[in-house]
């Protein structure tokens, strides 16, 4: 089979199961709506493995697919650039995507919503694949909407519930946000590089390094760093940075499946991917990057700390998911571009695998998310427990699982890095270790271990009751939910002690990503890698491990020996506890600030723009002004002759009168 067919394969497969279960689902049925979506899937997979297997032997493909229309000199295209960091971006959506295709069979089994389920997850997949193969800013633009888009679909899937409502219009808003500084940046690339396309911006980017633009008045700022800068606002927003990180957590209220789908694994990482693609513009900025590292590390750590106080399973996993984005955000700063794809892709599987896992303890549990109500699960759930296990502990970066190589590497990154912010960055990285540990096995020990509460339970789930199994007593979850767990767990072991080599100090990326021989840390780290291996023995003799260590030992303190002690901290420390539960009180902030002002201005605008101005003296004003003058005017029509003759007189009289005063 040609290359290209195989390359236009990906997308379009997942793009087909949408369709055909969107449009048609209730005529091919559930198990139509299902297999339809997950052949094509499957379909992409395979071929996404092909196309990875064709670039490892060095067959790398730049240009366009499709011309779509040619303005003036500028070509819109549809375009692919197939090359290791795309290929690699592929193989992680396709596999997650299939992954949970198949466990969305077991979850939403009861669900009316069945097939239009289905039909937006494989959507959701199309468009991503569209965002990672583009090789141009059209393209990319277009696949960072479409998943918006997607993204607004499913957070209201059961559009019903004023809670999924109200998380859904919050993300939307939140990414426009992101998204005009995104488009903005584009626009200033078209302006100045006069192309969209990827290649010729990189190849033109150095020649304009220098070049400075006026915002306003004598004030210049270096073009890169406006466009490294408003690019990145668009990351903020799709990859949930504060201070645009509100929605993700709010947007639990989707089904579980798809906070899998797009809030661990994909969508989010959709903001990291760009700026590491972007990496020949980043470069030439050190403004930018600063910024983008010290954004990170705040992320990384006070996001992570807000997990500590949470009680819902699903909102645990999604702090967490917003500090391990911090992380990677930190990378791409320390110009470690591919140390953070690295962790995306390790991330990827081990936060699905969470995701899931928590799900199938819903499911058991009756959809009842709060953890208070759970405990001792780990004899009724087996395979779920041991799959939790393993993904926490390769959360945590235990040594030789897939998360210690990606986050330790992470933390050594800032730790070398020598840009302003580099040193707070490195000290929120470490002391997000601790508070990772923490969180992650709070969680893990309150529902599988302890004495067993779920017979206080009441349904403080967000989803709707499901009728999985009706019984007091739990029990483990079917092959539909339990094989993903375990496919997802293998790569959650295994995935960075066989990949570090390759992708970070090997030639896997080659030319894909860029770093400046002015930023170092890259070589450095190299200098001080032997081998996965000794990185893993190593490890006992690094701050992160006992860090890591003392924060499963004190979750372990806390919440198996002594609950009593949290609770006692609680009303020892409550305003630090109240910030916490409040979330910094930025929705508070947000919502009196933007929601407030906007409603303020909007009063403000009707009453005195629409109502004083534009109603009371335009339109009525002017009819106010015709009626006067009309009332003076009618007097002076009273119809009698005598009356107009003296007005002509008087008339005569005053310009004759005029007249003599000129000529004098």
């Amino acid at each position: 089979m040609d290359m290209k067919t195989l390359y236009l394969i990906v997308p379009l497969a997942p793009l087909f199961g949408a369709i055909v279960a969107g449009l048609f689902g209730r005529w091919i049925g559930r198990t139509g709506a299902h297999v339809v979506t997950i052949a094509g899937v499957a379909v992409s997979f395979v071929a996404s493995v092909l196309v990875f297997r064709d670039v490892l032997a060095g067959h790398t493909f730049n240009g366009t697919v499709y011309a779509w229309m040619t303005v003036g000199g500028l070509n819109l295209e549809v375009g692919f650039l197939i090359d290791s960091l795309t290929t690699m971006m592929m193989l992680v959506v396709t596999f997650v995507s299939l992954m949970v295709h198949v466990y969305t069979i077991g979850y939403m089994q009861d669900d009316p919503g069945y097939q239009r389920f289905f039909s937006y997850i494989s959507l959701f997949t199309f468009s991503m694949l569209m965002l990672v193969m583009s090789n141009n800013f059209l393209q990319l633009f277009f696949g960072w909407e479409a998943v918006g888009l997607v993204s607004y679909l499913l957070i209201g899937f059961w559009y019903t519930k004023e809670s999924a409502i109200y998380a859904n219009l919050k993300a939307f808003l939140v990414n426009r946000v992101g998204d005009f500084g995104f488009i903005l940046g584009i626009g200033l690339v078209l302006a100045h590089f006069g192309s969209l396309d990827y290649a010729t911006v990189f190849a033109k980017a150095p020649s304009l390094a220098g070049e400075t633009i006026t915002l306003w008045p004598d004030t210049a700022w270096s073009l890169m760093t406006v466009i490294g800068l408003l690019l990145f606002v668009g990351a903020m927003g799709k990859s949930a940075q504060f201070p645009l990180h509100v929605w993700l957590p709010d947007s639990m209220e989707g089904p579980t499946p798809i906070s899998a789908l797009i809030h661990a694994a994909t969508m989010v990482t959709a903001g990291i991917f760009m700026v590491a693609r972007m990496s020949p513009l980043y470069e030439l900025s050190d403004v930018a990057l600063s910024t983008i590292m010290v954004i990170g590390a705040i992320t990384a750590l006070f996001m992570g700390l807000l997990g500590i106080v949470q009680n819902d399973i699903k909102r645990v996993v999604a702090y967490s998911t917003l500090s391990q984005l911090g992380y990677m955000t930190v990378a791409l700063g320390a110009s470690a571009y591919s140390v953070a794809v690295f962790h995306l892709m390790t991330h990827a599987f081990f936060k699905a695998l969470l995701f899931l896992a928590a799900g199938s303890v819903i499911i058991a549990m009756h959809h009842n998310q709060d953890i208070r109500y759970m405990g001792g699960l780990k004899k009724y759930m087996p395979i779920t427990w041991i799959t939790s296990l393993v993904g926490s502990l390769a959360l945590i970066g235990t040594p030789f699982l897939s998360g210690f190589y990606s986050k330790e590497t992470i933390i050594e990154a800032a730790k070398l890095s020598h840009l302003p912010g580099s040193g707070f960055a490195y000290a929120a990285v470490l002391a997000g270790v601790f508070v990772t540990a923490f969180y992650s096995f709070r969680m893990y020990f309150l529902v599988f271990h302890g004495k067993e509460r779920f017979h206080q339970g009441h349904a403080h789930g967000n989803e709707p009751d499901a009728h999985h199994g009706h019984g007091s007593t739990p029990h483990e979850t079917p092959w539909v939910i339990t094989g993903p767990l375990l496919a997802l767990a293998l790569p959650s072991l295994a995935i960075g002690y066989m990949t570090i080599e390759p992708m970070l100090f090997g030639e896997f990326f080659g030319k894909a990503i860029y770093v400046a021989d002015r930023h170092p840390v890259m070589h450095e780290l190299n200098q001080e890698f032997h081998g996965p291996f000794a990185m893993g023995l190593h490890a006992v003799m690094t701050w992160p491990f006992w860090l890591a260590a003392a924060g499963v030992g004190l979750a372990a303190f806390f919440y198996l020996k002594r609950p009593d002690i949290p609770a006692a901290l609680a009303r020892r420390f409550q305003f630090l506890y109240r910030l916490l539960v409040n979330k910094y009180w930025f929705d508070e902030l947000y919502s009196w600030l933007f929601a407030r002002g906007a409603r303020v201005l909007g009063t403000g605008l009707w009453r005195g723009g629409d109502q004083g101005v534009i109603d009371g003296l335009v339109v009525n004003g002017s009819a106010r002004l015709v009626e006067r003058v009309s009332r003076l005017t009618r007097v002076l029509q009273s119809g009698y002759i005598y009356h107009y003759a003296f007005a002509m007189l008087t008339g005569v009289f005053a310009l004759v009168t005029w007249w003599f005063v000129r000529l004098n």
